[in-house]
């Protein structure tokens, strides 16, 4: 805990002097709050207008919740089923590689076109930025299974099932988790972008109408709870980790320390 504190003062330290300048550099050029507001203006707005976009930061929220358990779950079942048929990871992996080529600004109006202002396209941007992450991960930690222990349990007579249950699964978690944690971060991003199609509220429709309105105070504040709900989804993941991975290595535990 003493090293974490340790090493945190540092980016603390960093950040509260960009908001000094910051903060200074709009009283000295007295730049117009329609432009450039200062910090101490967005903090003012982000506590005094919390009526204004609690509805927005709840549907949020739960729009995440939802895309980022089904752009989880479609990675996981892709990640599996690749890896447990090299036929279909030959045929489909190039395609995967593919898909994230396509600008999701692009493919976003797409979908509306297809499925109309409802859920449905929001839940699909979700899940397609959130699916690549886990599935290339998962995929690498299933390469990355010690060779000879798989040589071992086949030598036992160990079934394909087996193997990937009791050795491929267990040792993939790590790199499942390092997929959610991206995902997780990815899934606030996909949300803003899919509510910037026509949702009726939202952080991305805030967003939106605070710039519309040139109340740049107000997009600042969104930013910010963008920010604030990213690391919060990236911190529940590590948690989470923390608590399924006991068993992990602790050289490999060090190293993530040191890191």
């Amino acid at each position: 805990m003493k090293k974490r504190l340790y090493k945190g003062w540092r980016p603390i330290s960093v950040i509260v002097l960009f908001l000094i300048i910051w903060e200074l550099s709009c009283f000295l050029f007295q730049i117009p709050k329609w432009i450039l507001p200062a910090p101490t203006d967005i903090f003012r707005e982000f506590v005094s207008g919390w009526s204004n976009y609690s509805g927005h930061l709840l549907s949020t929220i739960q729009l995440i919740i939802i895309g980022f358990a089904i752009g989880s779950t479609t990675g996981i079942a892709i990640a599996v089923l690749l890896h447990l048929n090299p036929i279909l990871r030959q045929a489909f992996y190039p395609i995967l590689i593919i898909s994230q080529n396509i600008p999701m600004i692009v493919l976003a109006p797409i979908l509306v076109i297809w499925f109309g202002f409802g859920l449905l396209p929001k839940i699909i941007v979700i899940t397609l930025v959130c699916f690549f992450p886990i599935t290339i991960s998962l995929l690498d930690g299933f390469q990355q299974t010690n060779r000879d222990l798989i040589l071992y349990m086949q030598m036992v007579g160990a079934s394909k099932g087996q193997i990937f249950r009791k050795l491929e699964w267990p040792y993939a978690l790590p790199f499942l988790f390092s997929g959610l944690k991206i995902s997780a971060t990815y899934s606030v991003m996909g949300a803003v972008i899919s509510e910037w199609l026509g949702a009726s509220k939202g952080i991305g429709v805030y967003m939106t109408l605070a710039s519309s309105s040139f109340r740049t105070d107000r997009v600042f504040v969104a930013i910010m709870i963008i920010i604030v709900l990213s690391l919060c989804f990236f911190l529940l993941i590590l948690l989470l980790e923390k608590k399924l991975i006991k068993w992990k290595p602790k050289e490999e535990g060090h190293v993530n320390e040191t890191s």
